[in-house]
């Protein structure tokens, strides 16, 4: 949940077909930036409190991104659109990325992209109870169940519950977080949105940023920031997720949301674990046991069927 990538509209369609090269640039940058920034939030937290680490991020990617799309002719937004954006930015990035950052200070890195990559699942309940009204049908329900069995094997596993009640907390803290992520994105939906997708994610940045300082200030962790003792390692991971996982991630992933499928785009959703769960693995010693690997590959598998299956039926109520 480092990410607002459900939350964007798709530009208008560009006039030119793109190069190979440059849509598996794009790919691979989507692929593997946002697959190696839940290893980046770790090192970044081990000396900044990470809700006000988090806030300094999208506070300031959400500076930039909004000034650059202004002074390339994007229109001043409307009172509704900063309020759909408050709405949005906070579950997304206030609950979501904020409950991500908190839960990495006891859930190993690639374990947290797993259980983040179960957000289709609750996307899919989210459009059944408060959405569209779209019954699941029956392939997308047995995706469902699949990802929720895949779930409560992880839950317990070394890393999620086995090492104690801490490690217990971050795993339902982070359910809580998928869901609210979940919920941000279907709200969004029908959001009033301004005309320029970069804005609108600037703006989701910014009130994000807003709701994660205030979280800092509420919950007294603002006053254990001691900038003496940031250690480069964290600076330089916070850097990390400021340029490449907010700024270029988003630019490469709303680029490709112009000339390529949705359903293409949304395989970041079972890449980015693979990709965590093996940066912990080998660059921070997190543990990759045969049970978090079964995990992975059923929920990974679920997410496959859901975002690879069609539209049921409305709902009659």
């Amino acid at each position: 949940m480092s990410r607002t990538r459900d939350a964007v509209a798709a530009p208008p369609m560009v006039d030119e077909a793109p190069s190979t090269t440059s849509v598996v640039a794009a790919f691979t940058a989507v692929y593997l930036i946002w697959g190696s920034t839940y290893l980046a939030i770790r090192f970044a937290i081990e000396t900044i409190p990470p809700l006000c680490m988090a806030a300094v991020r999208f506070l300031v990617a959400g500076s930039v991104l909004y000034a650059w799309a202004r002074a390339r002719g994007a229109p001043r937004p409307e009172l509704r659109q900063w309020r759909d954006a408050a709405v949005v930015g906070t579950l997304l990035l206030g609950v979501g990325n904020g409950g991500v950052v908190v839960a990495e200070q006891w859930v190993p890195s690639g374990l947290t992209a797993l259980l983040v990559g179960s957000v289709p699942l609750w996307m899919v309940l989210v459009d059944w109870g408060w959405g569209s009204r779209v019954r699941p049908g029956l392939r997308v329900g047995v995706g469902v169940l699949a990802g929720f069995v895949g779930m409560g094997v992880l839950v317990g596993s070394p890393g999620v519950g086995a090492g104690g009640r801490q490690e217990l907390v971050g795993g339902l803290v982070l359910i809580g977080a998928s869901l609210s992520w979940a919920s941000g994105s279907i709200y969004s939906r029908h959001a009033a949105k301004p005309p320029r997708p970069r804005l609108w994610v600037a703006m989701q940045m910014l009130s994000g940023g807003t709701a994660l300082t205030i979280g800092s200030v509420v919950t007294g962790e603002i006053s254990d920031v001691h900038p003496a003792s940031v250690s480069t390692k964290s600076l330089l991971a916070l850097g990390y997720l400021i340029v490449f996982g907010a700024l270029v991630g988003y630019a490469a992933y709303i680029w490709l949301l112009s000339v390529s499928t949705p359903a293409r785009v949304s395989t970041y959703a079972y890449v980015n674990p693979v990709v965590a769960l093996f940066l912990g693995w080998a660059l921070a010693g997190e543990p990759l046991t045969y049970r978090s690997v079964l995990a992975a590959a059923i929920i990974i598998g679920a997410v496959v069927v859901i975002t690879s299956a069609g539209r049921g039926r409305p709902t009659r109520r």
